[in-house]
């Protein structure tokens, strides 16, 4: 049977797909139905944190299948507690969480909750978002406008006419778009689609000052990453910053789809019966596996080692920066989340990449994008590195 020819009869093709066919996933490691190998660098896009099968995911997802797979959130869920607890723990101490399914869903639930932030304080003329160029925050008619990327709003306009644009790393970009009926900001703390862009401390703590300043609701994006790709929980804990709303998904679920939105102090309580919803949101069986994925990342203490494993992935590729000056312009990024940027596009070193045996993408026209698993180890690493250096030379 032709899948390919199959999908194309049936499938709605947003996806440019690349032309191989997965059969399974071991490890690091993805399989396809040809018997090739592939070292996984893009972990299904910053999701698959423990890399593929999992025994201890695996094993979660089994047992909590056996007890219910859905409930109504009519009812308590005891993985929905147990995995909240665990959030409001890194988090902050009294914060309150609510699940969705994706980045988007929990985008919009920030949105929204800042927007009745205002709404509940009797002030209704407060619902402009600030976001920045070249984020990305989803794509639902809502965070598509706050994802000030031409590429995806193009055919979409006009949009939200709510939402502004402010520069990334630019403050006063921020304060001239301030006015009466700013309600939010939402920011990216590394912007992920943009080209592993990192936001400076100073620029994070003056988003907070100005914040304080106005009394705006201040929206960490820690989508692709947060859940400690970048050496942190948080990628925002490289300052000392928090933020009013905080937004995850991707690795939280081991694979699953959920997400969430994290509300501390003065908007935690904001939402009351009937202001929000999600029928499959905070899924038991999706829980359940994102509270093994927390569980293993903090018993082989693998959030502290994407510090040392991304300082080792980053010198090498330095290394080969300094040998092939005219080829590589930047490489940036923290813990397991690096960008390379090249002085030309990379969509044909991708290809390259996969006829070595390495899946990663890239992003951002010229941006090689790395996101591998956290249980990389520096055979892996020194594997990338030397098939980087083939492909230059």
């Amino acid at each position: 049977m032709d899948f390919i020819e199959l999908e194309e009869r049936y499938f709605i093709n947003t996806y440019k797909r690349i032309p191989i066919m997965i059969e399974r996933g071991e490890g690091v490691y993805l399989y396809d139905t040809n018997g090739n190998r592939y070292l996984d660098f893009l972990s299904g896009i910053a999701v698959m944190a423990l890399g593929y099968n999992h025994p201890e995911v695996i094993e979660a997802i089994v047992k909590q299948a056996k007890r219910y797979i859905h409930l109504s959130n009519y009812y308590y869920m005891e993985p929905q507690i147990e995995l909240a607890e665990k959030l409001v723990m890194y988090a902050n101490e009294g914060a309150k969480v609510f699940f969705g399914n994706s980045g988007s869903e929990a985008n919009e639930g920030a949105i929204k909750l800042a927007r009745k932030y205002f709404v509940k304080k009797g002030e209704k003329e407060r619902y402009k978002v600030i976001g920045f160029k070249n984020s990305f925050h989803g794509r639902t008619i809502a965070t598509l406008a706050a994802t000030w990327q031409e590429k995806y709003q193009k055919d979409y306009i006009p949009l939200m006419p709510s939402f502004k644009e402010a520069l990334f790393n630019d403050i006063s970009s921020v304060e001239a778009l301030i006015d009466d009926e700013v309600a939010a900001i939402i920011v990216e703390p590394i912007q992920g689609e943009g080209g592993i862009q990192v936001a400076d401390e100073k620029f994070l703590k003056a988003l907070r000052e100005l914040c304080n300043k106005y009394d705006i609701i201040l929206i960490a994006d820690e989508i692709q990453a947060g859940m400690g790709r970048t050496g942190k929980f948080f990628s925002y804990e490289y300052t000392d910053i928090k933020p009013d709303i905080v937004t995850v998904a991707k690795a939280l679920g081991g694979g699953l789809p959920i997400s969430a939105f994290i509300a501390f102090s003065k908007v935690k309580d904001v939402f009351t019966y009937g202001d929000h919803g999600s029928t499959f949101g905070g899924n038991p069986v999706a829980a359940a596996a994102s509270i093994a994925t927390i569980d293993v990342m903090e018993k082989e203490g693998l959030i502290e080692a994407n510090i040392e494993k991304g300082e080792l992935l980053i010198k090498g590729l330095q290394r080969i920066k300094e040998k092939y000056p005219k080829k590589i312009k930047d490489i940036r990024g923290k813990g397991l989340m690096i960008g390379v940027e090249l002085y030309e596009e990379c969509k044909d070193m991708v290809g390259a990449f996969r006829e070595k045996g390495i899946l990663l993408n890239c992003t951002h026209g010229n941006v090689i994008r790395l996101l591998p698993p956290y249980i990389i180890e520096e055979e892996h690493i020194n594997t990338f590195l030397n098939i980087f250096e083939d492909i230059l030379k």
